[in-house]
């Protein structure tokens, strides 16, 4: 079976894209479990509108400025351009966000891309299982193959002195954001602050992963693959447009993720307003780039 290459990963000789395991990661399941046990300690111990209000604040900052628009839309796609202290500024409050460092969200990011535009895709890349068993596969396990593709990040990325700083010690970087916390409301909130924050935006990232990969409305399709990309209407506001993944599928590059008529998308809002004070350029739009080979057109979006 031929396999197809992405803009970083590349199958070379040998290369197998559905020989491989599900391995279970004791780092990763204590990371996820530990912040969930914070959080209902938040919950129980200390609850206070202060500890709601932070949790609500940094919580939108981290994945609206910080996952969405820094991490997605600008460090993995290039959907637009920044200065480099704000391109770093923005990468490290979407690393706040908890899932990763910025090299390590590229990697898992374009990994399951590459998966994903394969005539066969296995079901943990595809998030094919179910609800609970992709829950458990997604955060608390990786998938590794036993034959894996290369992936060549672009060297100014891979060899900027920042990312890789906040590569090797992205868990430690919600350090700061604690001690800020503990100084300004104690430990109720850097309970809420950093541990039910980091629960939430982890668990929400793998459940808006796993329904945008099973059903749902589709205003585009692409042909020959079998795992397409699907809209959450109602979630725009909770997910800051990532909901909008049909049509990410079918326009990766774009920065705008709700292109049709009312799709609420405040990421891209973020950036527009970026681009009004002179901090965005070469902000990219679906007909920016040449269609998606194989993409079809559906019925609209609602």
């Amino acid at each position: 079976m031929k396999l197809v290459d992405t803009e970083r990963v590349k199958a070379g000789p040998g290369c197998d894209a559905t020989t491989g395991r599900v391995v279970f990661e004791p780092a990763k399941a204590l990371w996820w479990g530990g912040h969930g046990l914070g959080g209902l300690a938040a919950l129980a111990l200390f609850p206070s509108w202060g500890g709601l209000a932070a949790f609500l604040a940094l919580t939108a900052l981290t994945i609206c400025a910080g996952h969405s628009v820094g991490m997605h839309r600008l460090l993995i796609h290039r959907s637009f351009t920044t200065p480099r202290w704000l391109e770093r500024l923005l990468v490290w409050l979407g690393t706040l966000v908890g899932m990763a460092g910025p090299l390590g969200m590229i990697r898992a990011h374009d990994m399951r891309d590459w998966h994903q535009r394969q005539a066969l895709c296995p079901p943990h890349p595809s998030h094919g299982a179910g609800f609970f068993k992709d829950g458990y596969w997604q955060l608390m396990c990786r998938y590794q193959l036993e034959r894996p593709p290369r992936l060549e990040i672009e060297p100014q990325v891979a060899h900027d002195p920042f990312h890789r700083l906040v590569e090797r010690s992205w868990m430690a970087q919600q350090l700061p954001l604690a001690l800020a916390l503990w100084l300004l409301g104690g430990w109720g909130w850097v309970l809420w602050g950093i541990c039910l924050r980091v629960w939430v935006s982890l668990t929400l990232h793998w459940m808006v992963g796993h329904f945008c990969h099973r059903s749902g409305q589709q205003g585009w399709h692409i042909a020959g693959l079998p795992v397409q990309g699907y809209n959450l209407p109602g979630w725009s506001l909770v997910t800051f447009g990532e909901n909008w993944h049909g049509n990410h599928h079918a326009f990766p590059h774009s920065a705008r993720l709700g292109v049709e008529k009312g799709q609420l998308d405040p990421g891209f809002w973020f950036i527009r307003i970026l681009e009004t004070l002179g901090l965005a350029s070469e902000v990219k739009l679906p007909a920016s780039q040449a269609p998606r080979e194989g993409l079809m057109r559906r019925a609209a979006a609602e």
